[in-house]
């Protein structure tokens, strides 16, 4: 591997320690649905973000509010020396992609039959602190 590559490497893999995510794979619902609830949460407070999926209807909610707790777990791994309390956590990022879809077959009139695509999705939950907020906004700009 040539040094190039190799220090991008590691730049890359440097970036990642500070950044605190949970991964939630092939969750049977549609991301569409998903989507409507991971907009309420982007961008908020930890703790706001944890009130508005428990009082929530829908149920896609749940599964995002049991990830946004993982991702939380997983900061305080990550930052031992620090209490949850005295830092603010915000939801950096929250992205929706579509998984595989399960294809079934649902009989129809006339001998034939109709493909159902019972649709499927990944969700990635980022948390960080303000200040690493401020530092990705100003890059964006």
């Amino acid at each position: 591997m040539g040094a190039r590559k190799r220090i991008k490497a590691e730049q890359r893999k440097e970036e990642k320690k500070h950044i605190s995510y949970a991964i939630l794979r092939n969750c049977p619902s549609s991301p569409r649905k998903m989507r409507l609830v991971a907009d309420l949460v982007r961008g908020q407070k930890v703790d706001r973000a944890l009130d508005i999926l428990h009082f929530s209807p829908k149920v896609a909610s749940r599964d995002i509010e049991k990830l946004l707790k993982s991702a939380v777990a997983n900061w305080q791994a990550k930052n031992e020396g620090q209490r949850l309390e005295d830092v603010e956590l915000y939801v950096t990022e929250i992205t929706v992609d579509e998984a595989r879809p399960l294809k079934r077959i649902k009989p129809a009139p006339q001998g034939r039959a109709n493909r159902i695509r019972k649709r499927s999705n990944h969700v990635k939950i980022v948390v960080d602190t303000k200040r690493e907020l401020e530092l990705v906004n100003e890059e964006n700009e």
